[in-house]
């Protein structure tokens, strides 16, 4: 019942912005902002331009980009929740890189990694892998030393009390830090793919613009929308599969 409920508020919310969408191209009545009708029906001839392989590059991007942020701040989120010292040496360093303007970074990455792949993954990375390194630790300290001592008079190896408590009480941070950088790290992922590359979702936006189309240009934002949907969509789904207990408790 909640699954549906919740359905029938995306669908409320396409459909009003599909209005609002609607009403602001009739007040403005120019080309630079046509009728959503035009661009949904503009999705069908995308295909034969090729629109797949610019959405493959950039879902590559943003998965090993989120696969690595979760590997380092998983990794260096449990060093920092188990261990004093550790926080006392990382605790410094991540407060102070934290709040910077990562898109400030992106001309300094763009130059120490070139123009290709690396730096465009690097940039998604510097955006989400602090939320998870925070999230992680804040979580790993929250849970009780009792937790552990069952399994530690078992003789269990550190493997074993990651996988059954640590990684468990750390998975619904890991989510919901992946679901609040994702939006700022696809639009970081759209400005990096305008420089060195022909494939991604952001320069086929740009090539559109300057090639004046504007309706494939709108037609390549509706699509690089519904890939952050879609990105959040698989995030619940894994909340809900994963963490079952959250779903009976609330």
């Amino acid at each position: 019942m909640k699954i549906i409920d919740k359905w029938k508020d995306f669908l409320f919310g396409f459909i009003s912005i599909i209005l609002l969408w609607y009403a602001t191209s009739l007040i403005i009545n120019k080309p630079i902002l046509p009728a959503p009708k035009e661009v949904l029906s503009n999705l069908y001839s995308l295909v034969s331009q090729d629109i797949y392989i610019h959405l493959g590059y950039s879902l590559v991007r943003i998965f090993v980009g989120i696969a690595i942020s979760v590997c380092i701040g998983l990794l260096v989120g449990v060093l920092m929740g188990q261990s004093k010292q550790w926080n006392k040496i990382l605790n410094p360093i991540i407060y102070f890189t934290y709040p910077i303007p990562k898109i400030s970074l992106l001309p300094a990455v763009m130059l120490i990694f070139g123009l290709k792949e690396s730096s465009k993954i690097i940039m998604i990375v510097l955006i989400i892998v602090f939320q998870i390194i925070i999230a992680v630790r804040d979580s790993v300290k929250d849970i009780p030393k009792e937790t552990y001592y069952i399994l530690r008079c078992l003789g269990t190896s550190r493997w074993r009390e990651f996988k059954e408590i640590t990684f468990p009480a750390a998975l619904s941070s890991i989510l919901s830090s992946i679901r609040i950088a994702l939006g700022t790290a696809i639009s970081i992922l759209f400005f990096t793919e305008i420089y060195g590359t022909e494939y991604g979702m952001g320069y086929y936006i740009m090539d559109a613009w300057m090639r004046i189309n504007y309706l494939d240009m709108y037609s390549g934002i509706i699509v690089l929308s519904l890939v952050g949907f879609l990105l959040f969509v698989i995030i619940d789904l894994m909340e809900s599969t994963f963490l079952k207990w959250r779903n009976t408790n609330s």
